[in-house]
Parts: C-alpha cells; sequence; structure tokens
C-alpha cells in the first residue's frame, strides 16, 4: 500500500470513527427517530443517509479548537448538517440525479413536490436548532452572530448555484478559472466557513482563531469543490455514491475541464466544446471529456491544485493549538482530497 493510500485511511478512520462523529450520528438518530409523518420520514432518510459528517464534525472541532465544549454547541453542529443536507435535496431536483450517497436520491423516492418541501422545513428547523444552544450556556449574542452566519452562508450558497448554471451559460466566453474559484468560493465554501466560523463565535474564541479557522475553510472550500469535480474520473460511482455522468449530462465545465481547455491545443479544445454543446449521449460526453482530461494532463493539475488549497488550509491552523480538535480538523482537511478511497 502507498504511503498516500495509508494517509488517506488514516484521515478517514480518524474522522468518521471521533468521538465527535459518533455523538453527532447518535444525536440525529435520537432527533429523527422511526415512524412519524411522511416529512419526518422523509427527513430522516435524508439526514441519516451514509455520510461523513464532515460540516457539523467542522463546527464542532473549531468550537473544541477555540476553547469551548462540544456539548454546548451539538444543535448547531446538526443546524449546518440541517442546511447542507436541504442543499443537496435542491440540488438533486435542479440535477435530476436520482442517486445521492450510494442510495435514492430524496426526490427519486418520494417524488419531486414531498423532496422540496422536506427541504424547505429543513432549512426553517437551522435556526430553532442554533437557538437551543441560548439553553446550553452559550451567550444568546453569540448565538445571535452563528444564525447570522449561517443564514448568509446559506444565501451564498444559493447563489453559488445560480452562478454554476451562469458559468456554463457563459463558457468558453467568460465562463473560466476566476469565474470558477467565486462560484466555488460560494456554492462549496460558504457553508464550510460559516461552520468553522460560526463554531469560534459559539464558543467565545479571539477574533485571531476565529479568523484563522475561516480562512482554513475558505481553502477548504476551494480543495473540496476542485475534488469533487475530479471523482468522476477518479473513482467508482458507488464509491462516491453519486452519478460518474452528472456534471457531463448537465454540460458543466468543471475544474479539470477548465484547466484542460486553458492548457489544450486548438484540436482538443475544439473537442471540449463539443462534448459539452449538448449533441452527445451524456456517456458520450464523459468519454470525450476523460479522453481529453488524459491527454492534456489536466486530472493530475487539478488533483496537484485541490493538494495545494490543503496545505494553505492546513497552514492556516497555526494559530490554533495543538490538541484533539486541531487534529480532527487536519484531518477533514485530508479527507477532502482522499474521498476517492
Amino acid at each position: 500500500m502507498t504511503a498516500e493510500a495509508v494517509a488517506a485511511r488514516t484521515a478517514v478512520r480518524e474522522v468518521t470513527l471521533s468521538p465527535a462523529a459518533r455523538e453527532l450520528r447518535r444525536e440525529l438518530d435520537l432527533r429523527w427517530p422511526a415512524g412519524g409523518d411522511r416529512m419526518h420520514e422523509i427527513a430522516r432518510y435524508a439526514l441519516l443517509a451514509p455520510g461523513k459528517l464532515l460540516r457539523p464534525l467542522l463546527l464542532v472541532a473549531s468550537a473544541e479548537a477555540t476553547g469551548g465544549s462540544r456539548s454546548e454547541v451539538v444543535p448547531a453542529a446538526l443546524a449546518v448538517e440541517y442546511l447542507h443536507v436541504a442543499s443537496l435535496i435542491h440540488d438533486d431536483v435542479i440535477d435530476g440525479d436520482d442517486l445521492r450517497r450510494g442510495q435514492s436520491s430524496v426526490h427519486a423516492l418520494y417524488g419531486v413536490p414531498d423532496a422540496i418541501a422536506t427541504g424547505d422545513a429543513l432549512l426553517f428547523r437551522v435556526f430553532s436548532a442554533v437557538a437551543e444552544c441560548v439553553a446550553l450556556g452559550v451567550p444568546d449574542t453569540a448565538v445571535l452572530a452563528a444564525v447570522r452566519v449561517l443564514a448568509e452562508a446559506g444565501e451564498d450558497l444559493c447563489r453559488g448555484q445560480v452562478q454554476e448554471a451562469e458559468l456554463a451559460a457563459a463558457w468558453p466566453g467568460a465562463g473560466g478559472l476566476e469565474a470558477y474559484r467565486e462560484m466555488a468560493s460560494l456554492k462549496t465554501g460558504a457553508l464550510l466557513r460559516a461552520a468553522c466560523r460560526a463554531g469560534a463565535l459559539l464558543s467565545g474564541g479571539s477574533p485571531e482563531e476565529t479568523e484563522a479557522v475561516t480562512v482554513f475553510a475558505g481553502h477548504l472550500g476551494l480543495a473540496f469543490q476542485m475534488y469533487d469535480d475530479l471523482l468522476p474520473y477518479l473513482a467508482d460511482p458507488a464509491v462516491t455514491g453519486k452519478p460518474g455522468t452528472s456534471d457531463a449530462a448537465n454540460l458543466r465545465p468543471t475544474f479539470p475541464v477548465l484547466l484542460a481547455h486553458e492548457a489544450a491545443g486548438p484540436e482538443d479544445r475544439h473537442r471540449l466544446e463539443q462534448a459539452l454543446g449538448g449533441g452527445f449521449t451524456p456517456e458520450r460526453t464523459f468519454a470525450v471529456l476523460r479522453e481529453v482530461l488524459l491527454a492534456t494532463g489536466a486530472l493530475d493539475l487539478a488533483r496537484d491544485r485541490a493538494y495545494a488549497e490543503i496545505a494553505r488550509a492546513r497552514a492556516a491552523l497555526a494559530p490554533l493549538p495543538s490538541g484533539d480538535a486541531h487534529g480532527l480538523l487536519s484531518a477533514i482537511a485530508d479527507l477532502t482530497v482522499h474521498r476517492d478511497r
């Protein structure tokens, strides 16, 4: 086994088997027990699907790394997962994806109207969940600040979703790498930044500590989206839990495609533009994209760029004291670019 593979397995183990992850999973199960009405059933199905709970873990770890107590922020950590899962439910409706986290997507199983309504309900649950932290001893001013951060992140997430569609429509004109980074910073990075920043605010972390986890999460978000765009070409859908041809079917110029277009000669550029022009089946589109990405070395370059963002993320944690929480943040960073393992 290579050193990289060992590091990947170690990161997965540290994150998924951490005490914080076990506690969050247990708390989700308690709060969303089997039974109840249809909306409750749908929400439980979506929330307890196989997943690593990275965003709530980021909130808990950021709180603990900045001097806070896990027990005081668990409701807020779950709130981040509510927001994230709601966005996934709506994302799958938009993209028409029938697979999520290795099982049927919510709309594929329960229908589009009930999927949208349940996603909306989870968004409203975000705010009541964060408010629970007041009763656990968190100052109400800190809770208000966390609510504001999560609300702004939700808006930015939606803005990023719209920008993703604009990028696809503008490419290969204005939709280049700079536009991609802005979109990724919003669509993916906003909620990661909000999770870390809210955790530090709820814990009463210093301005320096709060800024450190926010900057960490900003680089983490870029790496996450960059690597997410690589997964269709690196891993089996059984591992990633979503269709490998989704981006191709939606004609998205993802990160490795943008890098390939920048590096390619006229013939390969034409092939990329033709593939994303809408005239091929998703399978044929994916096959052509993969051929050009391999020919131009864009897959390796994209992976290197994602790794570089993770290095910057880890460096941003320097102001934080060492300890279990710091280690968990580092492990989450490593896991971000090893999700094909």
